[in-house]
């Protein structure tokens, strides 16, 4: 998770909202991907941390089912990302704070809770929750405070 709040200072120095996330096998312990949100840079609605470190793994392991792998991210994935790991076959979602307002795990629809779920990774919330949360908030009260972009 050090590793996923490094991506995500890198992700605020951007310009884009603080998410970072990896995949890593926990069997040999090696990092698989490694990125932060990037919606704004590439121009894509779609490349939130967490699918972009999906894309970056199923490259690197030859395979777009990622079971057995890990991911890390900074915060509670949305629907469209918890829908992306289902897909992907994660094995353990571990993230960081908690997205009362657009999370989709723990709050919002709690996606891998739904009938219609096909894959429903392990989950671990609140791992660097509060170092995490911080993050955010700090970056979203600086862009309040400096005006429109």
């Amino acid at each position: 998770m050090r590793i996923a709040l490094d991506l995500a200072q890198a992700a605020a120095l951007a310009g884009e909202a603080p998410i970072g996330a990896v995949v890593v096998d926990p069997a040999s312990g090696n990092v698989i991907a490694a990125v932060h949100n990037a919606p704004i840079a590439l121009h894509d609605p779609t490349a939130h941390a967490e699918i972009r470190a999906l894309r970056v793994a199923g490259e690197a392991v030859g395979n777009y089912r990622l079971t057995g792998l890990w991911l890390y991210v900074t915060l509670e994935p949305c629907a469209m990302c918890a829908g992306a790991i289902s897909h992907a076959r994660i094995g353990r979602l571990i993230y960081g704070a908690d997205d009362p307002k657009g999370g989709a795990v723990t709050n919002g629809p709690r996606f891998f809770e739904q009938p219609t779920c096909h894959w429903r990774p392990e989950v671990t919330a609140g791992v660097l929750g509060t170092e995490s949360a911080e993050l955010l908030r700090g970056f979203f009260r600086a862009r309040r405070t400096s005006g429109p972009r």
